[in-house]
């Protein structure tokens, strides 16, 4: 195939995946994984050039820290951090909503956010029945606190894995950059979450001691593995902090880590493997292969071209513009292919309007779409899980009924993020 032809391909198989995609009609990984085949077999990519498409270090850091958490999780740490929160809290719902919150926005910080949910939303049921109380205000907060957390490392959220993979970012540069406002956002959140739900819980004495009487002890399972996992996880967390300065990448950091463990726990490879989110894992090749066919065709540089024609090269419509656009865009869909889409786009913007520092523009891509998948119950992976067990609970996340909430709120952030970005990056 050639010329015009390869771009009306590359295009429609990209928008059609992507549709196929936001559908949830089928499986991402699927669709993903179908697109990108159809692109190496019509020739608009050889084999070679697509396997050059994907990003191995994104790939690698999400292996090696899917391996690392796998592991630890066994050894009930995350439970017991928990329940250790919901007694300091004295049995108090509110106390515990927040407690809950900003466990959840610092695991998400240094783990992941959709691992953070899974380990943290079980013991929240198990709170909630000896309260006797609805747990979807608390759900809710830790959903949007798994968001927020997430925004502010590398490793906290794939967006960000994957814009400091692909244009050299560290692990510091995120701390260092989008810690300060995070950590802002997280105290407005959770003062307006406990305004809203100030009255929705009221909870008689005695249910309280049913919290104080919980043994955090008892959630710990294994103490050898809780030592050798938390060694581990200080020893991976110093890397992250480090690895820019000692010139490693980050899944050079991560894989060392997930092979230092199992070579300490003795775990078998078969079984530590098992917690690696394979599906996610092909999700991205896919999805780099079919970004890398419309950069092969000139598509990105072309919308690249256009959008400077928009803002004139301004860093501070461009900025504003790439953080409205990707909150918006990654509260109704899947903020993973959009931003694999947004990255090869502003790195063309740059090269194209000779703009030489675009850090203050993957600023603006990392919050907008980490904080925008806020917006929605689809917003974000972490969103969809978290809704998907408490379905298996009996309670029932509505898309309205959490928009209700959860879209103001996401606002309220960009526009917080919106003011920082101004004063601290753009101007």
């Amino acid at each position: 195939m050639e010329g015009n032809s390869q771009v009306i391909l590359a295009t429609a198989v990209f928008l059609i995946s992507y549709a196929i995609i936001i559908s949830e009609k089928i499986h991402r990984t699927v669709v993903a994984l179908f697109g990108a085949m159809i692109l190496i077999i019509a020739g608009v990519l050889h084999q070679e050039e697509a396997i050059k498409a994907i990003d191995f270090n994104t790939i690698g850091l999400l292996v090696g820290m899917m391996i690392i958490v796998g592991i630890t999780r066994r050894s009930g740490v995350f439970e017991y951090l928990a329940v250790k929160a919901a007694k300091q809290s004295k049995g108090e719902p509110l106390a515990i909503m927040v407690a809950l919150s900003v466990i959840t926005a610092v695991l998400s910080a240094l783990l992941d956010n959709v691992t953070t949910v899974l380990l943290i939303v079980p013991v929240t049921f198990s709170i909630a029945r000896a309260l006797e109380i609805n747990p979807m205000p608390i759900l809710l907060a830790e959903v949007l606190a798994s968001n927020i957390g997430g925004t502010a490392t590398l490793i906290g959220d794939p967006p960000n894995i994957m814009i400091g993979s692909a244009v050299g970012l560290g692990f510091m540069d995120f701390v260092i950059n989008l810690t300060p406002i995070v950590i802002v956002i997280m105290v407005v959140t959770i003062y307006l979450l406990k305004w809203i739900y100030r009255k929705q819980f009221v909870v008689r004495e005695e249910l309280k001691q049913n919290i104080m009487t919980m043994n955090e002890n008892d959630e710990i399972k294994d103490a050898k593995l809780l030592k050798q996992s938390l060694f581990v996880l200080a020893v991976t967390i110093g890397g992250f902090l480090l690895h820019q300065y000692v010139h490693l990448e980050s899944a050079t950091i991560a894989l060392a880590g997930a092979a230092l463990l199992l070579l300490l726990t003795r775990e078998e490879p078969e079984h530590a493997l098992e917690a690696v989110e394979w599906p996610v894992i092909f999700f991205f090749v896919g999805l780099f292969i079919l970004v890398g066919g419309l950069e092969e065709v000139g598509v990105i540089e072309w919308i690249a071209q256009k959008a400077l024609e928009l803002t004139g090269g301004e860093m501070l419509t461009t900025g504003m513009l790439i953080l409205w656009l990707s909150a918006i865009a990654s509260a109704f869909v899947d903020n993973i292919p959009f931003v694999a889409t947004m990255i090869p786009l502003i790195q063309d913007m740059g090269r194209l309007g000779g703009i030489t520092n675009l850090d203050p523009l993957w600023w603006s891509l990392s919050l907008g779409a980490c904080l925008g998948g806020n917006g929605t119950i689809i917003g974000a992976s972490a969103n969809v899980v978290v809704a998907g067990m408490a379905e298996k609970q009996g309670i029932r996340f509505t898309f309205l009924g959490f928009m209700k909430v959860a879209f103001p709120l996401m606002l309220v952030s960009i526009v917080l993020s919106s003011v920082y970005l101004y004063f601290f990056y753009l101007t």
